[in-house]
């Protein structure tokens, strides 16, 4: 008969001969501080793998709730997800608040912006990380860790990136606040509840501004349909009339795409959904938009960037200010909305190469279906970027602010700087396309000031009433 451990402090249970399966749960609470106005994947996710190990998980969503400090207090472990730079930084002060609650809970920090910035969340008290497919490592690490002999040390944290193929499973939604606690989609006086899924995770392509990047080096990682169809159908018994596909680009598979689709519109043909799909992508599969129209398609969010198309090299997008303006005419002889997202604020930005874009949007009547906080993103250059490759932007940035989780930057012409305290100021919650428009007028006179120039009146050609669709969260990073 195997001897009983001796009880150490560093662990909340004692094992008396062989444990049981209770005795081995955990309890497991999961924490995201926003993931876009969406009911978060990445809690749903990893807490049906650790359920199905009979953890006891609680799951936290700090954008529409407050911290469960109890839960905190006695739980063993706890997740940060970090898929972006915002949830990231609203997480740093966090992380303090749950050590000094528990100071012997494992704090694991999972998602994209999680590996890059091991040294300052390390400091922060945080053991273990895990970026790319993070579902099997936190199954991995609470089972080293229930499974641990109480008589040694404490389980030590370690960093992992996988990009491994693993078995998905259905998430499980069941304590996630309410679907229409999140962001809506609005077309025209109608209102829709808003799910979320993936049905691939990752990218093929290397655009050196990426978080995808670092993590996943040009992978992608296909989730199975039947997967995917079934999240969709419990979001809808939820609530959900329109469903948004995170992909970080829903055509890196386009057979697989297409068959999803598909499937949804024959399954649910009154739910809409919305896709993000790069300009390159848009033109390659141009056959195929007709049928993205056909199958419920709201609207297609594409990352443009830039029109210049310098700075477009710099940054590797694959695609030329010339390739916008005939993506933008294909989805509008096809009748698809399309949404296209921007970074106009860069060390290469002037007066002239912003008021240039606007001029553009106006010309190609884009102006409604551009949310206005896109025209207020600056460059973001974090740990792990690819763009610390180039010598002519490693030459541009000032040191790391880990609590920034970046390098800094300033542009040589206080003007443009100026120019961006300005929109950033212009810039409100967006409140439907007459709130749109009236900002972009702001911003279009702010601009022509800028360039030393008279702001000439410009015209939409829809009308204010315009049905076009959108979503009340228009965060993009």
């Amino acid at each position: 008969m195997p001897m009983a451990p001796t009880p150490t402090t560093s662990s909340p249970r004692v094992s008396i001969g062989v444990t049981t399966e209770a005795e081995r749960s955990l309890r497991v609470l999961l924490i995201s501080t926003y993931e876009l106005g969406r009911q978060p994947f990445g809690l749903a996710s990893p807490a049906a793998w650790l359920r199905r190990q009979h953890h006891q998980v609680q799951c936290a969503d700090l954008a529409v709730g407050e911290l469960p400090e109890s839960a905190a207090a006695q739980a063993d472990v706890i997740g940060f997800y970090l898929p972006m730079h915002t949830a990231t930084r609203l997480a740093l002060p966090l992380i303090r608040r749950v050590r000094a609650l528990n100071p012997s809970a494992h704090i694991c920090a999972f998602g994209l912006y999680a590996a890059v910035n091991e040294p300052h969340l390390r400091e922060l008290g945080v053991e273990t990380l895990l970026a790319g497919e993070f579902e099997t490592g936190l199954v991995s690490l609470c089972e080293r860790l229930a499974a641990r002999d109480t008589s040694e040390a404490p389980v030590a944290g370690h960093t992992t990136t996988s990009v491994d193929k693993q078995q998905f499973l259905l998430p499980d939604r069941s304590d996630l606040p309410e679907l229409h606690e999140y962001a809506q989609l609005r077309v025209g006086d109608e209102t829709r509840v808003v799910g979320y899924v993936e049905a691939s995770r990752g990218c093929k392509h290397l655009c050196r501004h990426c978080p995808v990047v670092p993590v996943y080096g040009g992978r992608f990682r296909i989730v199975p349909r039947d997967i995917v169809i079934e999240d969709i159908r419990q979001q809808i018994e939820a609530g959900a009339r329109h469903i948004t596909f995170g992909d970080p680009d829903f055509f890196n598979g386009i057979t697989h795409a297409k068959a999803v689709v598909e499937e949804l519109h024959a399954q649910f043909p009154d739910i809409t959904y919305d896709a993000t799909i790069k300009i390159e992508h848009l033109l390659k599969h141009r056959d195929h938009l007709p049928l993205l129209r056909d199958t419920g398609c709201a609207f297609v969010t594409s990352a443009v960037e830039s029109v210049d198309d310098d700075l477009l090299l710099i940054l590797d997008k694959g695609h030329t200010r010339e390739d916008f303006i005939r993506a933008a005419k294909l989805c509008d002889d096809v009748g698809l909305v399309l949404s296209p997202t921007f970074i106009p604020f860069t060390p290469w930005t002037t007066p002239a190469s912003y008021l240039e874009l606007l001029q553009l949007l106006v010309e190609l009547d884009l102006v409604d279906q551009v949310a206005p906080v896109q025209l207020a993103i600056r460059l973001l250059v974090p740990q792990g970027s690819l763009l610390l490759e180039l010598e002519q932007v490693r030459a541009l940035l000032q040191p790391l602010e880990p609590e920034k989780l970046g390098y800094p930057w300033v542009h040589v012409d206080p003007e443009v700087d100026a120019l961006f305290e300005g929109v950033s100021g212009a810039v409100r919650e967006d409140q439907g396309i007459p709130a749109r428009r009236q900002t972009f007028a702001a911003i279009w006179s702010l601009a022509h000031e800028a360039a030393g120039r008279a702001a000439p009146p410009y015209a939409n050609k829809l009308p204010a009433t315009a049905t076009i669709p959108y979503l009340t969260e228009p965060w993009y990073c």
